[in-house]
C-alpha cells in the first residue's frame, strides 16, 4: 500500500501550525488554521479538542439537547472538575508542620516505646528463654457423645 501526500497549492500559510487551547478542558494542541476554523464552525465558534468534541456529541445523543446546551454542560463539567482537582498550594505553616512530624518520628517521640506490637522481642531482652504454651482443654468430640 502506498500513501498519497496531498499538498496545498496556496502555500505554507495554511500549513503553518498554531497552538490552540481547548475551551473546555484546557488541553493545548498544535493545529493548522484550516482545522481550527472547521472545528470552530462546527462547535459554535469555540475551539475544543477531539475528546471534548466526542463528549459533546455523546451529550447531544444521550440527552437530546441542542449543540449549545451540550457545549454549556460540558464546559461547566470541565470547570467543576478542574476546580476540584486543583488543591491549594501548601503554606509555610504546612511545611513546618510536616517537618516537625518527620523530626518527631525520627526521634521516636511520636510512638512511645511501651506500645510495641511484640513486647517480648529478643532485641529488648524480654521473654528470653520463656515459652508460653497453649493449654489444651481436651477434644470436643467427647461432648458430642453425651448428646445421644
Amino acid at each position: 500500500m502506498s500513501a498519497t501526500v496531498l499538498s496545498d497549492p496556496s502555500g505554507s500559510a495554511e500549513a503553518a501550525n498554531e497552538t490552540v487551547r481547548c475551551e473546555c478542558c484546557g488541553f493545548a494542541e498544535e493545529c493548522t488554521q484550516g482545522y481550527i476554523d472547521r472545528v470552530r464552525e462546527k462547535f459554535l465558534g469555540r475551539w475544543i479538542c477531539g475528546l471534548c468534541a466526542e463528549a459533546v456529541k455523546d451529550e447531544i445523543l444521550r440527552s437530546s439537547v441542542s449543540m449549545e446546551e451540550a457545549m454549556d454542560r460540558h464546559v461547566a463539567f470541565c470547570g467543576k472538575f478542574r476546580s476540584a482537582a486543583a488543591a491549594p498550594p501548601p503554606t509555610a505553616e504546612d511545611f513546618m508542620a510536616a517537618v516537625r512530624q518527620l523530626l518527631l518520628r525520627r526521634r521516636g517521640l511520636d510512638s512511645p516505646r511501651e506500645m510495641r506490637s511484640m513486647p517480648n522481642s529478643p532485641r529488648n531482652g524480654g521473654g528470653r528463654g520463656r515459652r508460653v504454651a497453649l493449654a489444651r482443654s481436651g477434644s470436643c468430640t467427647s461432648d458430642f457423645g453425651s448428646l445421644k
